[in-house]
């Protein structure tokens, strides 16, 4: 079952993850200096926050996250028919994660990504995004990942 993903760029991490930590009513399940990240069951999310130096704060990208390869080829296969370019991105380390992913843009420019996580990363991320980001595309180097 897939899950939707929102990551949201911060100026103040404890205060936000105070107040999204009441308004989920958990914990983070990830927690970092300068990331947290909860698995809320319901409603079925992947929320995550980061403070970046020298990012805009606010919705930093969309996506959705498989459980498995073959969820994620039916989500690229998705972007795909709706017309979308997409950069491939496997092997990923982002968010403290290591993750295939596809990236891609709708129409109004918000950067989506799709993404299967594959296991824990040391660093928040060693990526410089996909070689060929899709026009607009989310930078992964510029504070925009999930895991």
């Amino acid at each position: 079952m897939k899950r939707f993903h929102v990551h949201v760029a911060v100026d103040d991490l404890d205060g936000s993850r105070a107040f999204y930590t009441q308004l989920f009513g958990a914990e983070p399940a990830v927690v970092r200096h300068d990331y947290a990240k909860w698995m809320i069951d319901d409603p079925r999310i992947n929320f995550a926050i980061s403070s970046r130096e020298g990012g805009r704060t606010g919705i930093g990208h969309l996506g959705l996250q498989a459980e498995d390869a073959g969820e994620l080829a039916e989500i690229r296969g998705r972007l795909a028919a709706a017309g979308a370019e997409i950069a491939d991105q496997p092997g990923a380390s982002c968010c403290y994660a290591r993750s295939d992913k596809h990236w891609a843009v709708d129409p109004q420019g918000i950067a989506w990504e799709a993404f299967h996580t594959l296991g824990e990363a040391v660093h928040y991320g060693d990526d410089h995004g996909p070689a060929k980001p899709p026009a607009r595309a989310c930078d992964p180097a510029g504070g925009c990942c999930a895991g």
